[in-house]
């Protein structure tokens, strides 16, 4: 591939939905853009349900195809790099592929998420294996694609790391999965993965690398609308965020002086937002 002199951002989860708001919006604001899912083309998209039972998977739009295509229609250079979050050497080896073909991450976004039929199952019908996945997947296979960056980034003398994080690893659901709250499985998981910004940056930020934990707000895509049972949470009080508004929010972090300044804390994606539109 061509060499270029843009920095160079990873988005993992990036055929449809959050991901791919983030995946365009860096590339409108001067990124080159590696970016990973499991969907290859148009059509071959499926979601599992979220609860184990016994429903078929749901099709869902969007495509690595696709996104390379609006990425490239932006006038960035696009990556599209198959990876499955739940098969650890596939995790590896997309990093892997980003450096060899472009020799660099300057910013890595963790956006992928495990999803699997009954992660969001209630306490007593909770499969363990299934909790176990869901861990693996949220948890230690980010921990490893962030094992995978890091080395070079701190060669290069610094980079950024954003992390999606969830809202459900600090609040209690205020009702039962399927109505309105959320399973212990998946929540459990992305409290697990919350803990690993910290973790970057008390061990590599005097380095030049930083890690920010970003939490999108209660933002309905194509994929959580397909495994059903978000219009119980919005029932709950919970105001959706609009998808593209995590976008934003990453571009600001990645490339704002004053970002520092939210190290240590999860970022609100809607207060952020917000302050950014408000007058100077």
């Amino acid at each position: 591939m061509t060499s270029s002199t843009k920095p160079v951002a990873l988005v993992t989860g990036a055929s449809r939905g959050i991901g791919r708001r983030i995946a365009l919006a860096l590339a409108g604001a001067g990124h080159d853009v590696a970016f990973t899912a499991r969907t290859l083309v148009e059509g071959q998209g499926r979601i599992p349900p979220r609860y184990g039972n016994g429903e078929a998977e749901s099709a869902v739009p969007g495509s690595l195809e696709k996104t390379r295509a609006e990425i490239e229609a932006l006038g960035a250079r696009a990556l599209p790099v198959r990876m499955d979050l739940l098969d650890l050497a596939s995790v590896r080896a997309a990093a892997r592929t980003v450096l060899e073909a472009w020799g660099r991450v300057d910013l890595l976004v963790n956006n992928a998420v495990a999803h699997l039929a009954g992660n969001h199952d209630r306490l007593l019908d909770l499969d363990l294996d299934v909790a176990a996945r869901t861990m693996t997947g949220n948890h230690l296979h980010q921990l490893a694609l962030i094992q995978a960056v890091v080395p070079a980034m701190l060669e290069r003398g610094g980079g950024t790391i954003v992390n999606l994080c969830s809202g459900s690893a600090t609040t209690d659901p205020p009702a039962p999965p399927g109505e309105g709250g959320w399973g212990v499985a998946y929540s459990a998981s992305k409290a697990a993965f919350g803990r690993l910004a910290g973790a970057v940056n008390a061990e590599y930020l005097h380095r030049g690398v930083r890690a920010f934990n970003l939490d999108p707000g209660f933002v309905v895509t194509e994929a959580g609308a397909a495994r059903g049972g978000t219009s119980a949470i919005a029932d709950r009080g919970f105001e959706p965020t609009p998808e593209e508004a995590p976008g934003r929010a990453v571009v600001w972090l990645a490339t704002s002086p004053e970002a520092g300044r939210f190290l240590g804390r999860v970022v609100w994606t809607p207060k952020l937002v917000a302050s950014l539109d408000a007058p100077a």
